[in-house]
């Protein structure tokens, strides 16, 4: 009969000086410190730091990471428990120091890089990181991406390679994947993170057809999908290629780390902790001597910090940005509505070429008409009284929606009345994408028009309708479009958002790429000569990254400075600024309007280090007085 390991380890205390203890982080984030066990001899081949593993806490029977091994024990040793069971192979070494770092860099729990960085299913203990052989290179036929008559390719990628950290720009309608796949390492991994689906699976197969072995690794694949993809990463001598969650590929190998569209927020997740997978990626570049290449169309301004930028000649970008018409409305007559007169002629141009072709169900090209404003209107005004419509209880602007008035702050409803005068004649200042596609629909009567509203969709879930009206979320999937326009891009250029100009001319990134090098892509904008269109008209970002740049300069923004946006319980924002009060360098300031017991504030201070050493010195006493959620390097603020 086999005996128990762990009973083993019990009775081999009182007969050994010399047992083996490892140290265990709990799965579970409220518990942010490691525990001290035993290693049963039976196991001692195949615990090691960044095993998952089984152990007794307070009578519960709990998962946990191995953070240590060989630690000299905080208790006697009479006094530890022995590990209950290897459940499973989990991150080499490397990722687990990494996941201590990003705790502290994002304020959060340290449990959940671990769990972005282990497969999803239990793998055989000791079965991974064995390393393969180079992959022979094989004859495949020609990549249909190839640009063998483009050389601004093989010269950009070659100076790009030669940058241990740098940025490669590339202009959004050109061909890409060949460019990508001559960015990866020769030897080695190699980690591309790339923000699309799509996108990203199509540079799988150019890679995997050009000889390479390409891994795809994608967050929202089924366990044992995900958990395959792990086991294969952490052989080596592979390109893994994936949203953020690549940025945690376990290779043990990483020659190169390649970032793409670093400007999607894609990249940055949405819970806390809200970490940036290019800031993992240059971490462990940094940590491991790997290169790391930042590749984009527009790079952001933390992304110009990391390296020279390398870009192709002026005619290949400006060429690769296409055509932008801008439509100016400042000398329009009033009550023109969101469809100038250029917009609604292109419109009846786009959908005459638009009929299904033979064959076909779906337009073979669409018209996208792009507004950032959900619902049927998101700012009313009595045409009674003349006041705005405000809500009741915390006096925010309300938006018009199908069931009625909704606030879009405390969601409180109520029927399409005025509180002032109680008249039900309201006037849209704003009209949302439900109402302009009903405007859409009656400017074109025999024309199918439909909207989206929702969140990315996959392009087969579209609609077949040659005209669709909807927020940005229409421009991640509706491609081959024969006109993008933008109704209201002032919305845009003049959002209370430091990084309203990056984003702003992302969403033209993201347009040109949906309209291809033929399309149109079309601005609506009372700001013809701002530099976000000027950008896009020259096919330069770098007008955009050096006057965004020199205002964050001149005000301490990131990454010239750090904030955080720290928001929860109002006891436990009062601990946290109590805390923060005795930290030199640190400003804590509230953003008005407590609701329900909750708060906001922005903490800000000089550098990234000196922002994460006081949160991490403030946040557990605060903590401990209430829930709180902290956002580290915010997009929208």
């Amino acid at each position: 009969m086999t005996a128990n390991p762990a009973h083993t380890a019990e009775s081999a205390v009182k007969n050994s000086d010399a047992l083996r203890v490892c140290r265990v982080l709990p799965d579970l984030p409220a518990v942010e410190r490691g525990f001290d066990y035993l290693v049963p001899d039976a196991w001692a081949g195949v615990v090691g730091v960044g095993s998952i593993v089984r152990v007794a806490l307070r009578g519960r029977r709990v998962r946990g990471w191995v953070i240590e091994d060989a630690v000299v024990p905080e208790a006697p040793l009479d006094r530890l428990q022995p590990l209950l069971k290897v459940s499973s192979d989990g991150p080499p070494a490397e990722l687990v120091e990494l996941s201590a770092w990003a705790a502290w860099r994002w304020a959060g729990p340290r449990v959940a890089f671990l769990r972005a960085a282990s497969p999803p299913n239990n793998v055989t203990p000791g079965t991974c990181g064995q390393a393969r052989g180079p992959t022979a290179p094989s004859e495949r036929e020609k990549p249909a991406d190839d640009p063998a008559d483009d050389p601004d390719v093989e010269a950009l990628a070659m100076r790009g390679r030669e940058l241990t950290h740098g940025v490669v720009r590339w202009p959004p309608a050109a061909r890409w994947a060949e460019l990508l796949r001559r960015l990866v390492a020769p030897d080695g991994s190699t980690v591309v993170v790339i923000p699309d689906a799509v996108r990203a699976e199509a540079l799988a197969r150019h890679l995997n057809r050009s000889g390479r072995r390409a891994l795809l690794v994608r967050g929202d694949d089924p366990g044992a999908v995900r958990t395959a993809a792990w086991v294969e990463a952490s052989a080596g001598n592979c390109v893994v290629v994936g949203g953020r969650l690549a940025a945690w590929a376990p290779v043990p190998d990483a020659r190169a780390f390649v970032l793409v569209d670093d400007a999607d927020e894609a990249l940055k997740d949405e819970r806390a902790p809200t970490w940036h997978a290019r800031e993992v990626a240059a971490e462990r570049a940094a940590r491991g001597g790997a290169r790391l290449t930042v590749a984009s169309p527009a790079p952001t301004v933390e992304a110009l910090q990391i390296g020279v930028v390398v870009a192709p000649s002026r005619v290949t970008e400006r060429r690769g940005w296409g055509r932008l018409m801008v439509v100016d409305r400042r000398e329009e007559a009033p009550g023109m509505g969101m469809f100038s007169p250029e917009l609604t002629e292109l419109l009846r141009r786009t959908v005459a070429r638009a009929a299904p072709q033979s064959g076909q169900q779906a337009p073979s090209q669409r018209a996208l008409c792009v507004l950032n404003r959900k619902g049927r209107a998101r700012l009313l005004r009595c045409d009674a009284c003349r006041e705005l419509v405000r809500c009741e209880a915390c006096g925010a602007a309300v938006g018009e929606e199908t069931r009625g008035l909704v606030c879009r702050v405390c969601a409180t409803e109520r029927p399409r009345v005025c509180a002032h005068c109680a008249s039900t004649v309201l006037r849209r200042l704003r009209p949302g994408v439900q109402r302009v596609a009903e405007e859409a629909a009656a400017l074109l009567p025999r024309v199918a028009v439909a909207e989206i509203a929702g969140a990315p969709a996959p392009a087969t879930e579209l609609p077949d309708a040659p005209v669709l009206v909807g927020t940005e979320a229409v421009l991640h999937r509706a491609g081959d479009a024969g006109l993008v326009a933008f109704l209201d891009f002032d919305q845009e250029l003049l959002a209370p958002r430091f990084r309203a100009p990056e984003e702003a001319l992302w969403l033209l990134v993201r347009a040109r790429r949906a309209a291809g090098s033929r399309g149109v892509v079309l601005v609506q904008t009372h700001l013809p000569d701002h530099e976000v269109i000027a950008s896009a008209r020259e096919g330069d970002p770098q007008v955009v990254t050096e006057a965004d740049a020199a205002r964050r300069r001149q005000l301490g923004l990131p990454p010239f400075g750090a904030m955080a946006l720290v928001e929860g319980e109002a006891k436990a924002l009062a601990a946290l600024r109590v805390e923060l009060s005795a930290i030199p360098g640190v400003a804590f300031s509230e953003v008005p309007g407590t609701l329900q017991g909750r708060a906001k504030a922005i903490v800000r201070s000089p550098s990234a280090d000196h922002l994460c050493d006081a949160l991490a010195a403030a946040a557990p006493a605060a903590r401990a007085a209430g829930r709180l959620r902290i956002e580290v390097d915010p997009l929208r603020l």
